[in-house]
């Protein structure tokens, strides 16, 4: 009996049908590559940029009300996500300095009077809304004041001395503050009933945690499930650390990338360790997680004032690094005015920004990061490709490229002037130096003359 070509054609698509649908079956599920970071990253963080606002040393009055003069500059600027210092009543019981630092909490529920009402703060986030950025509070939940009515009301939420006295945080001379026991289940539920308050109350669009990791995952794990029910919220960890990511916030610091930059400018480590640190990034980070990048903070505006009065180049070249390299870039009070001196923690010590003197250099930057694909944040943005040069002890350059956006950033870390070539074979073709709207054409070598800790933003033109 013949077998016509229709039917074997029919036999031979029924087999393969049945093999393909067989093998997928039995596709063991243990080889398969997994996302790590199992949580959604609320929509606006893409291209977010970030500023940490120090609301006592920002104005003369050092209020919620008298701060908001200057979101319209902040939007221009190009900035996202405000992220507020900590707006709770600061305890009196041991107190540091003549006001007290904001991290020794009195009322996780409470408003600073220092900074003004609830209403105030309300009226603070629904401009901050209006103007289509979003706002972030500090949150320092390792913690409280002595005087927080938590220690009489629930002693056992603390952790204690072996003599039962409360202390606090172990091995840090945090004085001010007693430490929390997170073993009690019922401090949990306040503190994440807490949590939720000021986003069910006030708006607001997630926190900045003090601290984060001397708090337990699953606690995290949970809060941020518990949050996002409420609305989706933006989690930023005062940590570095990749079990933050799974399932409980969205950015960490990168304090590796400020240690490792603030030795280069400083003339006290060559470029390798940042080399190091862009390979970890690349091959340990996971794709979709995101780290906050920057070179100051209220923890480290030390810097500063040595970097100006030192290495101002070296300072310009980091910032601008800081907003190109993989990561959310953070802009400190005061930064783009260039601050040249630490802020006093526990008193005031108000900012002048009378001279903006890095705010165009951040307005280009970020507008860039905006628009370009390839800079934007976690998955979106694109990974950070090593183009290699003659001159690697002196000039780190890589390459960037997403949906046909692409940028290729070269930096001279060095205090001396430098003939760099380029292996650009891979990456030709025409860009526009951002900074002097040239046009540079790259074939498979290129060469640049580079003065001491400069750089070039080079991006690609369609």
């Amino acid at each position: 009996m013949k077998i016509s070509v229709l039917s074997k054609t029919i036999a031979i698509s029924l087999l393969l049908f049945f093999a393909n649908n067989f093998t997928a079956q039995n596709k063991d599920n243990r080889y398969q590559p997994k996302e790590y970071v199992e949580i959604t990253h609320p929509e606006w963080t893409k291209n977010a940029t970030i500023y940490e606002v120090n609301i006592r040393q920002y104005t003369p009055e050092g209020t919620f009300k008298a701060f908001e003069k200057h979101l319209p500059r902040l939007k221009n600027m190009g900035i996202d996500i405000i992220w507020l210092m900590p707006i709770h009543p600061i305890g009196e019981k041991n107190r540091k300095g003549g006001l007290g630092s904001y991290y020794s909490v009195k009322d996780f529920r409470g408003i600073n009077p220092e900074f003004g009402t609830m209403q105030d703060f309300k009226n603070l986030v629904k401009k901050i809304h209006s103007m289509g950025m979003y706002v972030i509070i500090d949150w320092v939940g390792n913690h409280s004041a002595w005087d927080n009515p938590l220690a009489k009301e629930h002693p056992e939420w603390y952790t204690k001395t072996r003599e039962g006295n409360f202390q606090p945080t172990t091995w840090y001379d945090w004085d001010d503050v007693i430490d929390f026991d997170y073993d009690n289940p019922d401090f949990r539920k306040y503190m994440t009933e807490s949590l939720k308050f000021w986003v069910k109350e006030t708006d607001i669009d997630g926190y900045r945690a003090d601290v984060a990791g001397f708090i337990p995952v699953d606690f995290w794990e949970n809060a941020r499930a518990e949050l996002d029910a409420v609305k989706p919220v933006f989690m930023l960890a005062e940590w570095e650390s990749r079990d933050l990511y799974k399932k409980s916030f969205d950015a960490t610091y990168s304090w590796t990338l400020w240690e490792k930059l603030h030795q280069l400018t400083q003339g006290k480590s060559t470029i390798w360790p940042l080399v190091e640190y862009m390979s970890h990034d690349v091959n340990s980070l996971p794709r979709n997680a995101i780290r906050m990048l920057f070179v100051d903070n209220h923890d480290k505006n030390s810097w500063e004032g040595n970097m100006v009065k030192n290495f101002v180049d070296g300072l310009e070249a980091s910032m601008v690094f800081c907003a190109v390299a993989n990561g959310m870039p953070l802009v400190y009070s005061g930064q783009e005015a260039g601050l040249d001196r630490s802020l006093k923690f526990f008193d005031k010590d108000l900012i002048d920004f009378s001279n903006l003197k890095y705010q165009k250099l951040y307005t280009t930057l970020f507008a860039l990061k905006h628009k370009n694909q390839a800079l934007w944040n976690g998955n979106k943005g694109g990974e950070m490709i090593r183009v290699v040069n003659n001159k690697q002890d002196n000039v780190l350059s890589f390459y960037r490229e997403k949906n046909g956006d692409a940028v290729l950033p070269i930096f001279n870390f060095s205090k001396d002037n430098v003939d760099v070539n380029l292996n650009t074979k891979y990456f030709s073709g025409n860009y526009k130096d951002l900074f002097s709207g040239k046009t540079v054409t790259l074939k498979d070598a290129s060469n640049f003359k580079m003065k001491p800790w400069s750089y070039l933003i080079l991006v690609k033109t369609k």
